[in-house]
């Protein structure tokens, strides 16, 4: 699924991105070599961000 037209940015590269070790949306953008553009995708990238660096619930569960 693209996440951001302008630089056609698909969910995949942003995952990439973050699991790279990008924290924020300029992060994103900057491990896919590009800049924002409109900035509608923003919300989106930020989202995706947050649930990947939140814990799985399983993962909790394993940790007690």
């Amino acid at each position: 699924m693209y996440v951001c037209i302008c630089n056609a940015l698909c969910e995949r590269d942003v995952r990439r991105a973050i699991r790279d070790g990008a924290s924020r949306p300029r992060d994103v953008y900057a491990g896919c070599g590009c800049n924002a553009q409109c900035g509608c995708c923003t919300a989106t990238i930020l989202h995706l961000i947050r649930s990947d660096a939140a814990p799985s619930p399983l993962a909790r569960t394993v940790q007690q």
